[in-house]
């Protein structure tokens, strides 16, 4: 081996010793950059030389500068991302809506109601006093705006997550925007298999990228022999190497609101996220939040119809002078259970009252609704003309196909009784209840405006109090539409349902939590940067390097030497 060969080997040592520092510095200034891969330098023999009948080497050579990366557990990684971002915001909205029920607090609706069907049985204590009754008016007031101000406030809290997935679709944009970029950039860095380095700071900005994707959808990455990166969610692709499909927000209706949904504008396909931040929006905006408002409605629309069913069959301390139902029907010659009405009357009658406040007497006429499918069904034309037909009141279908009752004296008053069709309940006509669900529920105005029509009672105007008696029981009793189940249990099933779905959602996010810091510790065991180990690397490669230029020295003296003779 000639004395030149010696010295370009003692270069190859010096060069590939030195790299080998410049990659533990690089590494040691990273150790706290989030997203940072650990890089290791490869080293391997360089080419031999042969030298008369020996094959001699010349020393070392750098082949690649690699980032320590397991793909396999980085894929794992990125699916525990998304399944932790979605939970969680399952998770944060379950606090949000207990918060805004405040079951736990002394101002929520159990309390409310209780206080209401309270307040009822007091009347039966004072049935003359027109106050008690205005306490009972103004405790099914309060109660309503409670309903109303937990349904206006958990609708305003869907909105908020329908915005955060208006915003998800640009978020989802500039990220594979960013991964289309890269690949390029780090294609052209790497020239496919022409080197064997990873381009690495490239490579940490796509890996960062692709987590932040990760976070918002679930998806699925494959590695590409020239460096790119393919990136899948479901079955469609979102970046294929140098190309990528835009997302868009599309808008439709579901329950009130205009709810967003992300489709790819190429295909107009909706996005199939089974996990990330958005599938955790859509989830707690269409299931948590909006199965909750389902479900408050259910228990609105039992109460307002259960309770206006019983109490328009009773009678308060005065009557009406002239009524008009709240609700309308579609078409006046169309049967009543067929008619568009929120709520479904059935065959059944009801009896009309006229009493005379000068003489005390009273003239009762009983209406006949026939709704059991055979022969002539009964309209609201019918109802007006029996009504109508009756000496001393007048009634009417109006322009807004409501129905009018008027008591044509000035003496004379209208009451109601005995209703087994519900239909005086479905029209709105002697209610405490307006309104069809939570965010519409109220109490009459002809009840604020005089509490004296409390409908207490049953046997006639100021009469008894049988009618208050099953007002104050109904809170317990079974209800046949709702398969024996009472209000008070409606609620307490809403209230437990809301319990039970917290506490699953917290316990599923804490899981999903724990699961990816133990898969982020098993990367920081593989990629992530250790002081001490590159303080050992750097004072090896340092002794490698002093040692390479010792040899250097070495060679120059013998070359010296050379010289000299």
């Amino acid at each position: 081996m000639s004395l030149y060969s010696s010295i370009r080997m003692a270069a190859n040592s010096l060069q590939a010793n030195q790299i080998a520092m410049q990659v533990v510095g690089q590494n040691i200034a990273n150790a706290n950059t989030p997203g940072y891969l650990r890089e290791e330098v490869v080293l391997t023999p360089a080419p031999t030389q042969r030298h008369g009948g020996l094959l001699l080497g010349l020393g070392v050579q750098v082949q690649a500068v690699i980032q320590q990366v397991d793909h396999f557990l980085e894929a794992r990684l990125r699916g525990a991302t998304s399944d932790r971002a979605g939970s969680e915001v399952v998770e944060q909205t379950y606090a949000e809506l207990e918060g805004i029920v405040n079951e736990l607090g002394d101002a929520d609706l159990s309390t409310s109601l209780n206080k209401f069907f309270a307040s009822i049985a007091e009347i039966l204590n004072q049935p003359e006093d027109a106050s008690i009754r205005n306490l009972a008016v103004l405790a099914g007031n309060q109660f309503a705006e409670q309903v109303r101000g937990v349904a206006r406030r958990v609708q305003s809290l869907r909105a908020g997550l329908n915005q955060r997935v208006c915003d998800i679709g640009a978020r989802i944009n500039k990220l594979t925007e960013e991964i289309r970029s890269l690949n390029i950039k780090i294609a052209e860095a790497e020239g496919g298999d022409v080197s064997r380095s990873d381009a690495v700071g490239l490579r940490d900005q796509r890996m960062v990228a692709l987590e932040n994707l990760a976070k918002l959808i679930d998806i699925r990455v494959e590695q590409q022999p020239s460096g790119e990166v393919v990136v899948y969610s479901g079955g469609d692709f979102l970046v294929s190497e140098g190309i990528r499909r835009e997302v868009e927000v599309v808008m439709d209706a579901d329950r009130g609101l205009a709810v967003a949904e992300i489709q790819l504008a190429e295909t107009a396909s909706p996005l199939m996220a089974t996990s990330g931040e958005l599938a955790g929006l859509v989830h707690a905006r269409d299931n948590v939040l909006g199965g909750f408002l389902d479900q408050l409605d259910v228990f609105a629309r039992s109460l307002i119809f259960e309770f206006n069913k019983v109490f328009s069959g009773g009678q308060g301390l005065s009557g009406y002078d002239q009524l008009t139902s709240e609700f309308s029907v579609d078409a006046a010659g169309a049967a009543l259970n067929e008619a568009g009405l929120e709520f479904t009357p059935a065959s059944g009658s009801f009896q009309i009252i006229l009493y005379n406040r000068n003489t005390g007497l009273t003239k009762t006429t009983d209406i006949h609704v026939d709704l059991n499918g055979a022969g002539k069904e009964t309209t609201l034309a019918d109802l007006a003309g029996q009504l109508d037909a009756i000496d001393g009141i007048s009634a009417e279908v109006t322009a807004t196909r409501c129905l009018r009752i008027t008591s044509d004296g000035s003496d004379q008053q209208i009451a109601f009784a005995n209703d087994t069709s519900g239909v005086l309940a479905a029209l709105g006509l002697n209610t405490f209840f307006s309104g069809f669900s939570a965010l519409s529920i109220n109490v009459t105005a002809a009840l604020k405006a005089d509490p004296s029509k409390f409908a207490a009672s049953r046997g006639g105007i100021a009469a008894d109090t049988q009618n208050a008696v099953e007002l104050a029981d109904l809170a317990d009793r079974g209800l046949a539409g709702r398969s024996g189940a009472s209000i008070r249990s409606l609620y307490d099933r809403l209230a437990s349902d809301l319990a039970q779905g917290s506490t699953i959602a917290t316990s599923e996010a804490e899981g999903n939590r724990v699961f990816e810091e133990t898969l982020r510790g098993q990367k920081l065991a593989t990629s992530g940067v250790s002081l001490d180990e590159e303080a050992v690397k750097l004072m090896a490669y340092q002794h490698a390097f002093n040692a390479s230029a010792k040899y250097v020295a070495t060679l120059r003296e013998m070359l010296d030497r050379l010289v000299d003779l």
